[in-house]
């Protein structure tokens, strides 16, 4: 994490996402038993050994004739929004507008305060201390705050805006904190209910609030690096409200 300021001069906290040799490796199309058909677009992300990549997905790469990639996850899209196999993206994607910690003690795990740290405790300062009960019931109850396994759990983080995009080193300054330990897999997608909107808004026919303020039209494909090189490499965010440090009239 950082921090960044705006052009009001306001301080806010940024975490700096990096996209690593991103590439579409396939195109979904499943038939539901509805009769509908789920599309989604296959991608697939930094680059690996083909010695530390299985046979099955080694032949998976070679099919979409890309290099060996260590995360490979799928979004979906609209029937009219599937991306050539191999297309490359960049950060320039997003318009600006998980990992486990291991077998920890109670004290990291669960807060402990842990043991006296004076005489008379024998190396036993970061212990959980007695565990069991009297001869009724006789055993520990499920549940019971002890050591072991911490962290491990994907987590999802909702409604976090992009602020600066940065496509020639492919990074994306998203504004907040984003669980999670350096350099672990982040996956990042629109936000669900704001999709929801636009769609209702479609419908209704209210054109001018589909996309956020300041932004007439999205290309597509969306985040190639064909579409990098036509746009400068920093765009940034502007600041839709008014100065906290303006007096309100």
């Amino acid at each position: 994490m950082t921090s960044m300021w705006n052009d009001q001069g306001v301080k806010f906290p940024v975490t700096i996402l990096q996209v690593e040799d991103c590439q579409v490796t396939m195109n979904v199309k499943t038939p539901r038993p509805d009769h509908t058909v789920y599309h989604a677009v296959q991608v697939s992300a930094c680059n690996q050994s083909p010695k530390a990549t299985t046979r099955q997905m080694l032949g998976h790469f070679q099919k979409a004739r890309v290099n060996p990639k260590r995360y490979t996850t799928e979004f979906p899209v609209s029937p009219d929004a599937h991306i050539p196999i191999g297309t490359v993206l960049n950060a320039i994607h997003f318009v600006p507008g998980h990992i486990g910690k291991g077998f920890q003690g109670v004290m990291k795990r669960w807060g402990f305060h842990g043991l006296a740290a004076s005489h008379g405790v024998s190396v036993s300062h970061r212990s959980a201390g007695s565990t069991g009960n009297h001869q009724d019931p006789g055993r520990v109850f499920p549940g019971k705050k002890m050591a072991g396994r911490m962290g491990g759990n994907q987590v999802t983080v909702k409604n976090l805006a992009v602020v600066r995009v940065d496509s020639a080193l492919n990074l994306i300054y998203v504004r907040g904190h984003v669980p999670g330990v350096d350099d672990a897999p982040v996956y990042v997608r629109d936000a669900k209910h704001l999709v929801a909107l636009a769609q209702h808004n479609s419908v209704k026919g209210q054109k001018e609030k589909i996309l956020p303020k300041g932004v007439d039209d999205l290309p597509f494909p969306a985040g190639t690096a064909e579409l990098a090189k036509v746009l400068p490499p920093i765009i940034e965010a502007p600041s839709y409200r008014r100065s906290p440090f303006v007096p309100p009239e």
